[in-house]
């Protein structure tokens, strides 16, 4: 079985900055940074926004920063709220962000409570916002992914497992599984999966499965991303939707690729340890989604484009 050794390595450490002397700059923030700029690029670009009235650079410019900020924020809410106990005993590593610990859920749900705000404020019709800035949020997650390949985070499963127990998403009863066969039987099932990505100790992925090749769940997100971001780029945004659709389109979007990479992921959040957070919260936004894009198709949303 080939296995792939990850580049960001110092010692038995991943190095997941470019250490300058005076400063650490993480490959992570850097991914975030990429991410900004190139949503701002991409929404400036946007023939069907600036037909609804978004035509200023710096409106985009100050939308973006609001959702980003308001964004971060709502991604480490949700993960804190999830891992409470993990904060009791030092509440001010709430804020130690750099030591990771971000929802993308949470984002999506901090980013547009900032869209509201914003929206409101400038007097400006929240969902031509939002339509603007959902294919900006998708090639943004989908760079952000690579930064977490880079911190060595979210644990893929180990490749050498059957697909139907990778299904099941449960690691402790596979395991036991595979190790009760015989090593003729095991050598069969290192062969059904041939690829993988081994990280080192020091990191998240890397201590949970010390040198097994897991499934590179990051990329599998962020090529799907990327395939969501032309669809809706350069398919859906074309079609003239009434404001609101092409958000809704996302969340139908995102929902499938979450749900999908979920099942290659062991460190999902979950409810009361019986659901996986992002499964829930997908079905969640399938059914606001559906709803939306019947209530959005109403006549009543093409009056005014301008105003929120």
């Amino acid at each position: 079985m080939k296995k792939y050794q990850t580049d960001f390595r110092m010692g038995d450490k991943m190095k997941a900055y470019i250490d300058l002397g005076f400063i650490k700059i993480h490959y992570y923030s850097i991914m975030y940074i990429i991410a900004f700029f190139l949503g701002i690029f991409i929404a400036g670009r946007d023939i069907v926004a600036k037909e609804r009235g978004v035509k200023d650079k710096k409106t985009i410019e100050d939308f973006a920063f609001w959702v980003m900020i308001s964004g971060l924020i709502g991604a480490r809410v949700y993960y804190v709220l999830f891992k409470l106990s993990m904060y009791k005993d030092n509440p001010l590593s709430v804020f130690a962000v750099w030591e990771g610990g971000l929802a993308i859920h949470g984002g999506i749900i901090g980013a547009f409570i900032g869209a509201c705000i914003f929206a409101k404020r400038k007097k400006m019709n929240l969902w031509v916002l939002t339509d603007m800035g959902v294919g900006p949020l998708l090639i943004g997650q989908a760079i952000g992914r690579i930064g977490n390949y880079a911190n060595g985070e979210i644990e893929g499963v180990p490749t050498f497992t059957p697909w139907k127990v990778i299904l099941n998403g449960n690691f402790e009863q596979w395991w036991a599984q595979y190790q009760s066969m015989s090593m003729e039987m095991q050598s069969k099932f290192k062969e059904l999966v041939p690829w993988g990505i081994v990280f080192p100790s020091g990191t998240s992925a890397g201590d949970s499965f010390p040198n097994f090749p897991l499934h590179p769940a990051m990329f599998y997100e962020s090529i799907l991303n990327v395939i969501g971001f032309l669809l809706l780029w350069f398919y859906f945004r074309k079609k003239r939707y009434n404001p609101g659709v092409l958000s809704m389109i996302y969340l139908i979007m995102y929902a499938l690729i979450r749900s999908f990479v979920s099942f290659f992921r062991v460190e999902d959040l979950s409810f009361f340890g019986i659901i996986r957070a992002p499964h829930l919260i997908s079905i969640i936004m399938l059914i606001l989604a559906i709803i939306g894009i019947k209530y959005f198709n109403k006549d009543n949303t093409k009056k005014d484009l301008t105003k929120k």
